[in-house]
């Protein structure tokens, strides 16, 4: 597997939709993912941030599906690549309160990550 499918593939696995930030469809329904592409060389650590977006006036969905995806990344074995594994590990701080600035309906957390891409030697 690319780097570039297996951190599309850690967003997916979490029942909603995930887009590149800068290429969110028009026609894309909340709840959704927003995720940076950053992709940097083996045995390079990167530093990404994905935002989980929701139209609602309630934490609550927010709150476990933020739980839902801090136990996998703390539960999870690096992911096979290619040339080698990318392993994954949560920033500090891991997850932030955010909106949308010209729609306060539309509210979720910004997450922090880190990511090494590792070579099987």
């Amino acid at each position: 597997m690319e780097k570039q499918q297996a951190y599309y593939s850690l967003w997916t696995r979490f029942g909603v939709s995930a887009y590149d930030e800068n290429r969110v469809p028009e026609e894309a329904e909340l709840p959704y993912i927003t995720y940076q592409v950053l992709l940097g060389d083996l045995d390079e650590p990167i530093y990404p941030v994905a935002t989980l977006w929701k139209r609602d006036t309630s934490w609550t969905w927010l709150d476990a599906k933020l739980s839902e995806i801090s136990r996998y990344i703390t539960e999870m074995s690096p992911i096979p690549l290619d040339e080698g594994y990318m392993n994954v590990t949560k920033g500090t701080p891991f997850a932030e309160r955010t909106s949308d600035p010209n729609d306060k309906t539309i509210i979720g957390y910004r997450l922090n990550l880190g990511i090494e891409f590792l070579t099987q030697y």
